[in-house]
């Protein structure tokens, strides 16, 4: 079992910045692949960023590409989203995911364990 929380979400007008936070507890995390999804009222949850388990390899959804960045530390058994140049279409619900997966996925059925979500909203 792993155990996900994250935190860092909030209020932020359009073109602002947060980092969003998520610690894990439970098995070994640097053995998981992390992601962060995100699902906007009404619509389904969509794919935002996943690492591999030493951070050496990263994949983003298109449309956040050069403004949001995911990262890790091992050590402090979290990873990280960085994300930049907000948009009012940014606001979510943000959650992250673990997968067992060596591989980087965007589908979330390769994630086994999941957060309860943070929310983010970009004003105009």
């Amino acid at each position: 079992q792993v155990q996900l929380v994250e935190s860092g979400g909030g209020l932020v007008q359009a073109g602002g910045s947060l980092r969003l936070s998520c610690a894990a507890s439970g098995r070994s995390f640097s053995s998981y692949s992390m992601g962060w999804f995100r699902q906007a009222p009404g619509k389904d949850r969509e794919f935002v960023a996943t690492i591999s388990v030493n951070g050496g390899a990263t994949y983003y959804a298109d449309f956040v590409k050069g403004r949001f960045t995911i990262s890790r530390d091992n050590a402090k058994n979290t990873v990280y989203l960085q994300m930049n140049s907000l948009k009012p279409e940014d606001t979510a619900v943000y959650y992250c995911a673990a997968s067992p997966d060596r591989f980087l996925r965007s589908r979330i059925a390769a994630y086994d364990y999941w957060g309860q979500g943070t929310q983010v909203t970009v004003s105009s």
